[in-house]
């Protein structure tokens, strides 16, 4: 087995991380997942599991990690970066990312999403369908921006943080590392690390 993209996640977001690839043209896409009769209503297989691609990822052009769980998506990109596998950037065609913007490794920019000028997107991050992500952001390591969300100009996101869906971050706002923006919240104040926030305003539930 050699070539091609592999994807380690067979679930909703490995498929759509899978049509992205397909998108950008890949002629070779083979999954990986633990759970081995996961069924797909898809042309691509599940070769293995993950411990089958860690063994194998040096073989691969290039591999992408498809889970939603932040933490666990960006510790599995380190390790298979530290067997040797070559992380792959995939932004769809249908998003519009300012080439003066960058994107880190292993990264996923979905199908209308929009990152502007001066963006700073780190390394395992999600920019979800739709999402926005204004002028002069930085989104940390392994950061989800959920579907319909939308970030102002000068945002910072801090590790591992979740942004859901069609919630707002005013401008100039910092969400601290691993905190939880609900479905809809309003951003209007930074928000410290570890908080969950929900609402609008937005509003801290638990810590």
């Amino acid at each position: 087995m050699s070539g091609g993209l592999a994807i380690l996640g067979a679930g909703g977001h490995g498929r759509v991380v899978a049509d992205c690839a397909d998108a950008l043209g890949w002629q070779r896409i083979v999954f990986f997942d633990d759970r081995h009769d996961v069924a797909l209503e898809t042309p691509w297989s599940v070769a293995g599991s993950g411990e089958d691609l860690m063994a194998q990822a040096s073989a691969f052009d290039a591999v992408v990690v498809a889970v939603g769980n932040n933490r666990m998506r960006l510790e599995l990109l380190l390790a298979l970066r530290s067997v040797g596998a070559r992380l792959a950037t995939l932004i769809h065609p249908r998003a519009t990312v300012s080439g003066r913007s960058v994107i880190g490794p292993g990264s996923v920019v979905i199908a209308g999403a929009v990152v502007n000028i001066g963006a700073r997107v780190g390394q395992g991050v999600i920019v979800n369908t739709g999402a926005t992500v204004d002028h002069d952001c930085v989104l940390e390591d392994g950061v989800h921006v959920a579907p319909g969300a939308h970030l102002a100009g000068g945002v910072r996101v801090g590790k591992e943080s979740w942004i859901g869906v069609g919630a707002v971050v005013r401008e100039y706002t910092f969400v601290g590392e691993g905190a939880f923006v609900g479905a809809g919240a309003v951003v209007v104040a930074s928000i410290d690390a570890g908080l969950k926030v929900v609402g609008n305003p937005a509003r801290q539930i638990r810590r």
